[in-house]
């Protein structure tokens, strides 16, 4: 059976489609393999009679048979998981970050995957060995039966011939999915799947190398800040918030999900407050929907490497003056607070290279009596005492910025019960997730009491925003790394500023034009009354946005997928594993009608060209300059 023909998308087209032809068309890439598979080493057998070839054969047919075997039980896993095909570019990316995976495998592979594993290692190990003692027996039998004379040769080798070009044709054929539409991924199988997105990968780097124009591709390398008349020596906090979507936040009133009664479930209710003294920003999106890619814009208001987040958690590895390091010439302190492991993707250097000062972790946290959130760390409200603690101790000194980036939201949504649970949706993962919001908007509430109490609130700047949102099935994807969609990329973001009267009496809601996280920096700066010298943001203050932008995104690896987005119009990049995706934002909220078929080819080409030349810019501004 297809590992991904069972899956959301592909069960979805097979409803639409002819039944069984439908089914058979999902199963037909696999079929054909396995069935050229058999015949392969049926042909390689048969030529390998005895000695050392027949023991080569056995050898290579369990070595081989397990990455086949892996390749494909990985893949259904990873399809299971995120609801999308697992490729070239997805191995290659994973191989050389197994450190930073191997708490997430830890933490999300079911027990009886491990032992599945142990049983494939140990038929590898002790499997050839039985097989080979088997054909030396089979061998005696047929050598008794018919002699090992050159008469016998000849036919073998024609079988041995015939097997292996029925083989060749057979596995030749595997390799064209069986479908033409959105699903012809899925209808291949793994193998045919990675070695075929590995010849596009390659393709796709030289198209984005060749898209590479001339221009100033860091244009914060040499920023730093001049005050002038309007500038307010001011505090800045930054409370990001992992993997929450808006339509889990009750502000976002248009698009939260309602109950049975259509009444919309009161999720973050501080949340819902705060929006009524607030700047809301209805239309707000990420860059990747990767936690460490998407802290790179918020923190430096530039496109994140879209290659990897590993560069960036380099000493030095950021090609900008990130919005800390800036405040820092001016006098400020900071402080980063996260109640995850310091430990993965490298954070402490990341944190480093944004300008922070101090860095803590949940490793610098007393952990007694609080609860595991999920695999990478402890509930929110871990980080409160220490931030007391640096608040007594450098709140006097002048102003500061501070982060709080929460994990309570993010895979495994354990939803600690400290402020207890709420009956928020039937399936258990939705529920568990949407407790785990809830317990976020806690969270918000304590940190902001806590400035009261510290004499800091009315000093303060507040910025609430989401790193990236999170997929449950919507659009037939799941998690966020690999989702283009709304529910990937469209996040939460409120700026509470105290001291803005035209916000704190009734909030003020930015309808559009559509922002993202590379407009927080220069926000921050336009509400510090601070210019920009030596250096432009690429973004814009979001008190004077302007029309027509064009933003992009990327999934997590690079060449799973990207997009654009202008205006109402949302553009998806395939890189050739399925068809480009349009959709009228306006008219599809919910992105369910791709509208690319219906549109002319020259928009869709340009669109495309557009991806990759803004692709392959942002990697070169990570580039040495003698590499670009």
């Amino acid at each position: 059976m297809s590992v991904y023909g069972i899956g959301l998308k592909a069960a979805g087209s097979a409803d639409e489609a002819d039944g069984m032809s439908a089914f058979f068309s999902l199963l037909r890439s696999d079929l054909l393999f396995y069935a050229g598979y058999a015949l392969l080493w049926t042909g390689i057998f048969v030529l390998a009679r005895s000695g050392y070839s027949r023991r080569a054969a056995v050898i290579g047919l369990h070595a081989v048979s397990l990455v086949v075997v892996a390749l494909a039980t990985f893949a259904y896993q990873y399809f299971e998981s995120t609801g999308t095909t697992m490729d070239f570019a997805v191995i290659s990316f994973y191989i050389t970050t197994l450190g930073e995976i191997a708490r997430v495998v830890a933490g999300s592979t079911p027990w009886y995957a491990w032992v599945v594993l142990a049983a494939a290692v140990a038929y590898v190990l002790a499997g050839p060995a039985v097989v080979l003692r088997l054909a030396r027996r089979l061998s005696r039998t047929e050598g008794r039966a018919y002699g090992d004379g050159a008469r016998e040769r000849a036919p073998v080798r024609s079988v041995a011939t015939g097997l292996g070009l029925m083989a060749i044709g057979l596995l030749s054929m595997s390799f064209f999915p069986g479908t033409v539409d959105a699903n012809r991924s899925y209808s291949l199988t793994p193998v045919a799947n990675v070695l075929l997105s590995s010849v596009a990968a390659g393709e796709q780097a030289r198209l984005s190398s060749e898209a590479v124009q001339s221009g100033d591709l860091r244009p914060l390398e040499e920023a730093s800040l001049r005050r002038t008349a309007d500038t307010k020596d001011r505090n800045v906090v930054f409370i990001t918030l992992d993997s929450t979507r808006p339509n889990a936040v009750t502000p976002y009133e248009d698009i939260t999900p309602s109950d049975e009664d259509g009444e919309e479930p009161e999720i973050t209710p501080f949340m819902d407050q705060l929006s009524e003294r607030s700047l809301m920003v209805e239309r707000a999106y990420t860059t990747t929907p990767h936690t460490s890619m998407a802290l790179t814009s918020i923190q430096c208001g530039i496109y994140p490497d879209p290659a990897t987040e590993v560069t960036a958690a380099e000493p030095g590895g950021i090609p900008a003056r990130c919005l800390p390091e800036l405040l820092g010439e001016q006098g400020y302190n900071s402080a980063w607070f996260q109640s995850a492991t310091g430990e993965f993707e490298n954070r402490p250097q990341l944190v480093e290279n944004f300008g922070y000062d101090d860095f803590y972790a949940t490793e610098d946290m007393d952990k007694e009596g609080f609860q595991r959130a999920n695999y990478l760390g402890y509930e929110d409200d871990i980080m409160l005492e220490p931030s007391r603690r640096w608040l007594r101790e450098n709140a006097d000194d002048g102003p500061f910025v501070a982060n709080y980036l929460t994990i309570t939201a993010h895979d495994e949504y354990l939803a600690p019960d400290r402020y207890g649970r709420e009956d928020l949706a039937e399936d258990d993962v939705m529920n568990r997730y949407l407790n785990s919001v809830r317990y976020e908007d806690f969270f918000i509430e304590n940190v902001i009491q806590q400035y009261k109490e510290a004499g800091e609130y009315e000093d303060t700047i507040f910025v609430i925003v989401g790193d990236h949102g999170e997929a449950f099935g919507e659009n037939g994807v799941k998690g966020h790394d690999g989702v283009p969609y709304e529910v990937g990329l469209r996040v939460p973001l409120m700026i509470l500023d105290p001291q803005r009267q035209d916000w704190v009496n009734g909030g003020e809601r930015l309808k559009g034009p559509p922002s993202n996280h590379l407009d927080l920096a220069p926000t921050v700066l336009d509400l510090l009354g601070y210019e920009t010298k030596n250096g432009d943001y690429p973004g814009s203050s979001l008190l004077n946005l302007p029309e027509g932008r064009t933003l992009f995104s990327q999934c997590r690896p690079e060449q799973l997928c990207s997009s654009s987005l202008k205006g109402d119009s949302r553009y998806i990049y395939n890189y050739g594993k399925e068809p480009e995706e349009l959709y009228d934002l306006s008219e599809d909220p919910e992105q369910r009608d791709n509208i690319a078929d219906e549109t002319d080819q020259g928009v869709l080409d340009e669109r495309r060209e557009e991806v990759l030349r803004w692709i392959a810019r942002s990697g070169a501004a990570f580039d040495e300059p003698e590499d670009r």
